[in-house]
């Protein structure tokens, strides 16, 4: 029986041979019960195979803990959001790896597409996702066991002690570190916890012409990162992964949400950005719109219209 190959560091999980990956992908898709070979998709972190209708989806040992999150945040919203997610067929452990095996979602990622998306189109579908993420935000988060992070207080100061150090080890240059302290000197508080997803970019959502030729969501994809914590979080991914600096699908984006707008939301927002747990400032500055300040950046990339 071919087994998965072991991957219990970062490491170790870079250097897999993809055709040991695939041949042991393939044999755990036959003991699942399913006759398809498998293509890996080219983009994600983590191993993902189309398999006829359905995708497995591979957690190595080194990110095992996120495989229950997946399971659990699947299981808990399907058939729950006006966009639809995927159904879990059969999820389990082999080889010390975690698989989920899901239906495929139909569709494109709207990253291919987003240049031939009208601007009516584009204004549906900010609506469309503001009324999907604030479904999701008022879903109870289902119980996972060492779910991190438990305490969200907790990670939100270690995001902040650290947050100089892990902007410099990104490359951002000694003028906008410098900064980091005054853009982080706003009020973050809201107590309030909602299943967040973290990472809603334009990769993980997918869209698909409809009869009319208009295009709809098909699919919200790609839940193993997802948290529990304060609403404004979640619109990081949104502002600078699905808007890009586009205020007029932002803001109706929020308007759906039904999220209050005030004077303080842009630099609220450049304060998460740079909390995220995936924050990566040089790397966004380089596709997003360019500034000169913090002040500047709020404006340009979580202004509203």
């Amino acid at each position: 029986m071919l087994k998965l190959p072991k991957a219990e560091s970062a490491e170790a999980f870079d250097a897999l041979d993809e055709g040991v990956l695939r041949a042991g992908a393939e044999e755990l898709l036959r003991e699942l019960g399913v006759d398809a070979a498998a293509h890996r998709f080219a983009s994600g972190s983590l191993p993902v195979y189309a398999a006829g209708e359905l995708v497995l989806k591979l957690f190595p040992q080194v990110y095992r803990s996120e495989f229950p999150v997946e399971t659990g945040v699947l299981r808990a919203i399907h058939g729950q959001l006006p966009i639809a997610t995927p159904r879990v067929t059969a999820a389990g452990e082999r080889d010390g790896w975690g698989f989920v095996l899901m239906e495929r979602m139909p569709g494109t990622p709207l990253t291919g597409v987003w240049d031939r998306i009208a601007p009516g189109d584009r204004d549906r579908l900010a609506d469309e996702l503001g009324t999907a993420v604030a479904a999701l935000h008022a879903l109870a988060p289902p119980e996972i066991d060492d779910w991190w992070p438990d305490d969200w207080d907790g990670f939100v100061a270690g995001q902040r002690a650290g947050c100089v150090d892990r902007q410099r080890s990104r490359g951002l240059s000694e003028a906008w570190l410098d900064r980091i302290p005054e853009a982080l000197d706003v009020d973050l508080t809201d107590r309030r916890r909602v299943l967040l997803h973290t990472e809603i970019m334009r990769d993980h959502l997918l869209v698909a012409p409809g009869a009319d030729g208009r295009w709809r969501f098909s699919g919200l994809i790609d839940f193993e990162p997802a948290m529990r914590g304060a609403p404004e979080y979640e619109f990081v991914g949104v502002g600078c992964f699905v808007a890009e600096g586009d205020r007029r699908f932002l803001g109706r984006f929020l308007r759906a949400y039904r999220h209050p707008v005030d004077d303080g939301f842009p630099r609220r927002m450049v304060a998460w950005s740079l909390l995220h747990y995936f924050s990566n400032l040089p790397a966004w500055m380089k596709r997003l719109p360019p500034a000169a300040s913090f002040d500047e950046l709020a404006e340009r990339w979580f202004g509203v219209a």
